[in-house]
């Protein structure tokens, strides 16, 4: 199953603009903008790591190209880092417009990797709903990049633009790219930075200097913090460092982002559905406080396979209800019932001495009880199975009544 949706979204001159929306496992905590490392792209192991790790924590996460990078419209020779700023206030726009069951995507946090890590120090100013910012190896001046073509730098300023090789990679960098960098004082912006920060660096970190992370910090007002990216590399190629620097993000944001905004909360017994933008079939589901997707498989046209379908929520519920009402019993009658496992599978099918009467929906349980239960302790959890609230509705059937609102 997946969570991820592949997004598309007008830039600040009109440019089509690539991400992926990470949507949130669980209840809803927020939402977050990913920002890449110069000539990067969204697809770094970075970004995609540390966006699935803060979706499983809850976040909502965008991660996207900037203009001429990956799948972005646009040529990157006609960026710079102002440029870079407008990609992240249009993918704040586009994130605002968004919801995730009654819950609108409105982006509370910035992320930023090296030179997206300046970038949303500067950013974050101009993006009002923005309450907090975390900065993974990024430069305390945003014109630390162009050492990386220092040898071209002449020839730029000469012809207006030159090619030059980044990491293997051939990209063309024009002049006022390498203009905008040389006059960016992002210390600037960190000093009036009004929200919290948290610094990640690597103390072995050889693209990006520990340094920058010093000044940054030194910069900064408090509420701050800094983490220790130990033995990373700048990029966080290794997974155990990405995933510990999404673990990092995902805690500290949890103390520092305000409640997230409901549309319209679910009340207890109430379940909300709404239509998701994505598929054919896509719905959002609130139930309560908790966040929800259903879909269809990838086997039926139009099906995204980003939730289960509702036959599953159906078996979902008899089965969380029979396992829930064995531990109940047991516990009264202080039997020692450690675990409860129920397994179950829909089906349509004809009655074999009746098939006149068309096909029947079937539901097949199997129950798993765990500890030391003697026979009839085993058989009476069996029959006490089907008197569980929800066996005993389904069996009973359920008058369901419609109207229009």
């Amino acid at each position: 199953m997946s969570n991820i949706q592949d997004v598309r979204f007008a830039g600040p001159v009109g440019q089509q603009l690539a991400g992926k929306l990470h949507l949130p496992q669980g209840s809803y905590r927020g939402a977050a903008i990913f920002a890449h490392c110069f000539t990067c792209s969204k697809e770094t192991l970075a970004a995609s790591r540390i966006a699935a790790g803060l979706a499983r924590a809850g976040l909502a996460v965008l991660r996207f190209d900037f203009t001429g990078l990956g799948r972005s419209e646009g040529a990157f020779s006609n960026t710079s880092f102002a440029s870079n700023i407008d990609d992240l206030k249009a993918a704040a726009g586009f994130m605002a417009a968004e919801k995730f069951g009654t819950h609108r995507l409105v982006p509370q946090l910035l992320i930023g990797h090296s030179l997206g890590g300046a970038a949303v120090l500067t950013a974050a100013s101009d993006i009002e709903t923005v309450s907090a910012v975390a900065t993974i190896g990024a430069p305390s001046f945003a014109g630390h990049v162009l050492h990386l073509f220092d040898q071209s730098l002449a020839k730029i300023e000469a012809d207006g633009q030159a090619e030059v090789h980044i990491g293997g990679r051939p990209f063309v960098v024009g002049a006022e790219m390498v203009q905008d960098l040389k006059s960016r004082m992002t210390a600037d912006h960190i000093a009036h930075l009004r929200c919290d920060l948290l610094v990640l660096h690597s103390p072995i970190d050889t693209i990006v200097g520990i340094e920058n992370a010093a000044e940054i910090f030194t910069h900064a007002k408090h509420p701050k913090s800094f983490v220790s990216l130990d033995k990373a590399n700048h990029l966080l190629t290794d997974a155990s460092d990405a995933n510990f620097a999404a673990e990092v993000i995902s805690s500290w944001a949890q103390r520092c982002l305000p409640k997230a905004e409901k549309l319209s909360p679910s009340k207890e017994g109430e379940v909300l559905v709404s239509a998701s933008p994505d598929g054919d079939f896509a719905h959002d589901i609130v139930a309560g406080s908790t966040a929800m997707r259903a879909d269809e498989p990838l086997s039926v046209p139009g099906g995204l396979d980003s939730g289960p379908p509702p036959y599953d929520f159906l078996l979902a519920g008899l089965g969380a209800c029979t396992a829930m009402t064995l531990r109940l019993y047991a516990r009264h009658k202080g039997w020692p019932l450690e675990d409860v496992e129920v397994q179950l599978h829909h089906k349509k099918d004809y009655l074999e001495d009746n098939k006149q009467a068309g096909k029947l929906d079937f539901i097949d349980r199997t129950i798993v009880l765990k500890g030391e239960l003697d026979d009839d302790m085993r058989t009476r959890l069996l029959e006490i199975a089907d008197k569980c609230p929800v066996h005993k509705s389904l069996e009973a059937g359920i008058q369901v009544t419609t109207s229009l609102s």
